[in-house]
């Protein structure tokens, strides 16, 4: 008897062994569980877990987007000339000028140019450099802006609109109602208007991203400030640049007063004149 109820309980207990190691593997290798609308936690049901991009909760830095704008100022012998030569660098880099303004010298004003270059992002570091070799650089500014988020915002609208759009076509094929087909096309007119200003506005932030913005600005010399100069030479040769610069300015504004003081000088002369004969005839009487 003794035998017996030694050989139930040892039965006993290795089912009871058995019923949790296999409970214990059930809940670590089972399918995931769906949420009853075909959505499991690996993603849609029967569809791989959407790539994010990302490892670690950051974004992998060979996707990200980056806007590059600048600012360049060169003082050139001649800046008319300076600015084809520009535009000819930017073109050899594969880039275009947006936009490009020349003022000719006359006897008030120095000559100057001022361009907008779009430079492929690649070639800007050459370009630059090839830039500066046009003259004397008085300043070179350049800021990157990360618009990776955006763009990865935008792409995922303009998937889940284009979805939709999908969908609302295929409703509007099998539609038979009148009011179901109004409903459906005002609602297909508001998704496509959304994914074409969506659309719009990603391609222009891929140019912006693809093409970096240098605004590119050329002086005559004498016209801008040369930077604080580093040593005692530099700081004479300023120094005596600045002399002769005031100089120059001050013979300017004594020539442009000269005839102003003729005129007033005449003007004070005849005023003075009839002053001294007013007073003589009453002393004469």
């Amino acid at each position: 008897m003794k035998r017996t109820l030694a050989a139930t309980a040892i039965v006993l207990a290795a089912l009871l062994l058995a019923g949790c190691t296999s409970s214990g593997s059930s809940d670590s290798s089972g399918p995931p569980v769906s949420d009853g609308g075909g959505v499991t936690d690996g993603g849609v049901s029967g569809e791989p877990a959407p790539d994010k991009g990302v490892t670690g909760g950051e974004v992998i830095a060979d996707n990200r987007d980056v806007i590059t704008t600048g600012t360049v100022s060169l003082t050139v012998k001649d800046p008319i000339k300076s600015a084809q030569s520009a535009a000819d660098i930017t073109q050899e880099a594969g880039g275009r000028v947006d936009s490009r303004s020349e003022n000719p010298s006359t006897d008030g004003q120095p000559a100057s140019a001022n361009l907008v270059l779009r430079i492929p992002a690649d070639e800007l570091d050459n370009a630059v450099i090839e830039l500066k070799k046009l003259g004397t650089v008085n300043k070179v500014s350049l800021n990157a802006t990360d618009i990776t988020q955006q763009t990865q915002d935008i792409a995922a609208r303009i998937t889940s609109l284009q979805t939709s759009v999908d969908r609302l076509l295929g409703l509007m094929a099998k539609a038979t109602d009148t009011t179901d087909l109004i409903a459906i096309e005002s609602a297909l007119s508001q998704r496509q208007s959304e994914l074409e200003g969506l659309q719009a506005q990603r391609d222009y932030l891929a140019d912006q991203v693809d093409f970096s913005t240098i605004s590119l600005e050329l002086y005559s010399e004498g016209t801008v400030s040369p930077p604080n100069p580093d040593n005692f030479w530099d700081g004479l040769v300023a120094g005596w640049n600045t002399l002769v610069s005031a100089l120059s300015g001050a013979l300017v504004a004594v020539g442009f007063l000269l005839p102003w003081l003729a005129a007033l000088g005449a003007v004070g002369g005849v005023v003075l004149l009839i002053v001294w004969l007013s007073t003589r005839k009453r002393k004469a009487a």
